[in-house]
Formats: C-alpha cells, sequence, structure tokens
C-alpha cells in the first residue's frame, strides 16, 4: 500500500519543492495551502499515513489544525515553524504533533525526519509507558512520578522516553544524539551529559536508574 502524506503549508514555493522531494522518494502527496483546506482534505482523504503541518497559516493555524486532527485520528504529525523558542514546541506537542521542525530546513532532513517518524509509528514506540512508578503519557507529553507530574523540557521527555523504552540497555551517546536530537544534529555530545542531569534532578527516586556507562553512554536500569 503506497505512503499518503497530506503536506500543509501556505508557501507555494516551499510546498511545491517539499512535495517534489516526497515524491521522488515514492511518497504520495496531497496538498494544501491553509488551514481550513487541511481540515477538509483530512476529512475527505483516506489511508493518511502522515501529516506535514505548518504553523502560520491563514484561516486555521497549525495548532488548531493538529488540535482537530488528534481528536479524530492518531495518525503522526510532524510540525513545520518558523519558530523555534520551547514554549512553541511545547503548544506544538500539546496540539498533538509528534514531531517538530523549524524553518529553515533543509528538504533532504525534513525526508528522513519523515521516514524516521513513519518508522517509530510502524514500530508502535510512540506509546504510553508505565514503568514501576514512572507513567509516560506520549501523546500529552506528559510523565508522571509516582502519581505526580514532573515539569520537563521537550528534549528531557524525549531523552526519558529512549531511555525508559530501551530500559537496562546500554545506550552510547551518539545513539542518544541521533535518536532523540536527531542525525542532522551538529553539537557537541556533551549535550546528552548536561540533559542527563537535569532530567535526574527532575524526577525524584528514578535519578539513580539512570546510570552512567564509563566511556560509552548511560542506561535506564531496572529490575525485571
Amino acid at each position: 500500500m503506497e505512503t499518503k502524506i497530506l503536506l500543509v503549508e501556505d508557501e507555494d514555493n516551499i510546498r511545491k519543492l517539499v512535495a517534489s522531494y516526497l515524491v521522488k522518494e515514492g511518497f504520495k502527496v496531497v496538498e494544501a495551502a491553509d488551514g481550513e483546506e487541511a481540515v477538509k482534505k483530512f476529512d475527505n482523504e483516506y489511508d493518511l499515513s502522515l501529516i506535514i503541518l505548518d504553523v502560520m497559516m491563514p484561516k486555521m493555524d497549525g495548532y488548531q489544525v493538529a488540535s482537530y486532527i488528534r481528536n479524530e485520528s492518531d495518525v503522526p504529525i510532524l510540525m513545520l515553524t518558523a519558530r523555534d523558542a520551547e514554549i512553541d514546541e511545547i503548544t506544538g506537542f500539546n496540539s498533538g504533533a509528534d514531531e517538530y521542525i523549524a524553518k529553515p530546513f533543509s528538504p533532504k532532513i525534513l525526508v528522513t525526519r519523515v521516514k524516521n517518524l513513519l518508522k517509530r509509528t510502524s514500530q508502535n514506540s510512540m506509546q504510553d509507558v508505565e514503568l514501576d512508578g514512572i507513567n509516560i503519557k506520549y501523546r500529552e507529553r506528559m510523565v508522571l512520578i509516582d502519581n505526580e507530574k514532573a515539569i520537563l523540557t521537550p528534549k528531557e521527555f524525549d531523552l526519558l522516553y529512549y531511555l525508559v523504552q530501551n530500559k537496562n540497555i546500554v545506550l552510547t551517546r551518539s545513539q542518544i544524539l541521533s535518536s532523540v536530537w536527531g542525525w542532522d544534529y551538529f553539537g557537541d555530545d556533551r549535550t546528552v551529559d548536561t540533559h542527563i542531569k537535569c532530567l535526574r534532578s527532575k524526577i525524584g527516586r528514578y535519578e539513580k536508574n539512570i546510570v552512567t556507562v564509563r566511556k560509552i553512554g548511560y542506561k535506564f536500569e531496572l529490575e525485571n
């Protein structure tokens, strides 16, 4: 079955460029130029595998469209925006987005993010996770530690989710960077150490479960 993507972007040149890259990769692309058109296309199209959704659009913005879609479907949503502040990421995730990429972006990187998101979705790796006293609600981007809400940044959330999903498995810094930050991240791998330190300070008694593996990386250690 073909993979059908709804691409919502009000700037014609960007939409056409992204669509051309997706088509070259074998995807079928349905286009929409504003939020209202996006909702209509969503309601009328069947078997959508993923939605690429711009935020700043006329008639309905991307957050409104994402909220509408999420009330109707679990289809993965990748949001595009010129905004890159943390509060904008949080708003996007709270609206139902599964992935977030800031403009300007490389179309090739966007295609890679699309493939990764589709892969994660097909593997059912975006489900809620309950482990001992940790409850991670993926769609809500919420973490409960012993029934108390933990206040995490988007990256801290993704980091904890990745560690918990791979409990008792040693993960290298490179693996963590690739999975949490994306393969196109060009920063120092010490950012992993910094985020681990911050994450430990926010998860109460489970801070000791994030174990440092000297010269390799980290693992979330928990008895079965």
